[in-house]
């Protein structure tokens, strides 16, 4: 009985995992039910799929690594600035408009003076930033990570990076202060200081 609980048991995990839309989560629940199928295969004897899952746990183990490593990698992600009135900036809020609405209830769209940032791995657009003036501070209006990346925080690199730092101190910004209603904040981690709900950023 408990044989067969850990065959099923490992094909479930597998088949969930295909339903993942967040690229880190798929690869660890599918590394987890290609190790329990492993063992599985292995207690009963089932040699052609020992070796499968042998080799599907390389390849997610692979992936992982490189996926962890690349976290937090400026090399990887881009930021380009982008204007208000960007068309493709347009298309992605419009794309994203319901996800975004759960992470930053209090978003009320895109304003003349605002500050846009697109976040970029490649060709992929994997978070968009908003920030709007409010006399030397740059108040977080937009936030956003796209569900593929959502393990990640690419908004990061438009704090860290040198560039679009500076970018934000030639604007005549000193201060970056966050939203208090956006949902699993993670500002402590890049540099921001908590102040009540919200986050504080010098610049």
């Amino acid at each position: 009985m408990w044989l067969d609980l850990l065959g099923w048991g490992g094909s479930v995990l597998l088949v969930y995992s295909l339903l993942q839309a967040r690229v880190l989560r798929f690869r660890a629940l599918n590394l987890l039910g290609c190790l329990v199928l492993l063992v599985f295969n292995t207690l009963i004897g089932v040699w052609p799929m020992v070796g499968m899952n042998a080799v599907l746990v390389a390849i997610n183990v692979w992936f992982l690594v490189k996926l962890l490593g690349e976290a937090h990698d400026q090399a990887v992600f881009e930021v380009l600035e982008v204007g208000t009135d960007d068309a493709y900036l347009a298309h992605v809020l419009r794309g994203h408009a319901a996800d975004i609405a759960r992470f930053q209830p209090d978003w009320d769209g895109v304003r003349p003076g605002d500050h846009a940032f697109v976040v970029q791995r490649g060709d992929e657009t994997v978070g968009v930033v908003v920030v709007r003036p409010d006399g030397d501070v740059a108040r977080v209006r937009l936030d956003y990570v796209t569900p593929r990346y959502r393990d990640f925080t690419p908004g990061e690199f438009v704090w860290r990076r040198s560039d679009a730092r500076g970018e934000l101190h030639e604007a005549g910004f000193r201060h970056v202060l966050t939203s208090p209603h956006m949902v699993g904040a993670y500002y402590q981690r890049v540099g921001f200081r908590p102040q009540g709900r919200e986050f504080v950023l010098d610049l």
